[in-house]
């Protein structure tokens, strides 16, 4: 049976760039916040994940004519009807 790695090598830049970081930029973030740098490592990269992947499951696409026709419908009997007592713009 075979057993998967979880580890991972990480090999540090020579220097700091957009791309990445030196080992001294990764100890000077633990002695910083007081962890290790694997802990370093590891928040950097949730961080990132954060800010790229989609927070959400993509949707089924748009709407469809019989679905868009079954929304409208439905405002229709729930939209209140009669004279408008007052109106405000929001953008003028």
């Amino acid at each position: 049976m075979k057993v998967a790695n979880n580890n991972l090598l990480v090999k540090f830049r020579a220097k700091d760039t957009q791309f990445g970081v030196t080992r001294g930029t990764v100890k000077a973030l633990a002695q910083a916040l007081d962890v290790n740098e694997t802990l370093v490592i590891h928040m950097a990269l949730s961080k990132f994940a954060t800010d790229v992947l989609p927070a959400y499951a993509p949707d089924n696409g748009p709407l469809t004519v019989k679905q868009l026709s079954a929304l409208r419908k439905d405002v229709e009997m729930h939209l209140p009807k009669g004279k408008t007592l007052s109106r405000e713009v929001l953008f003028a």
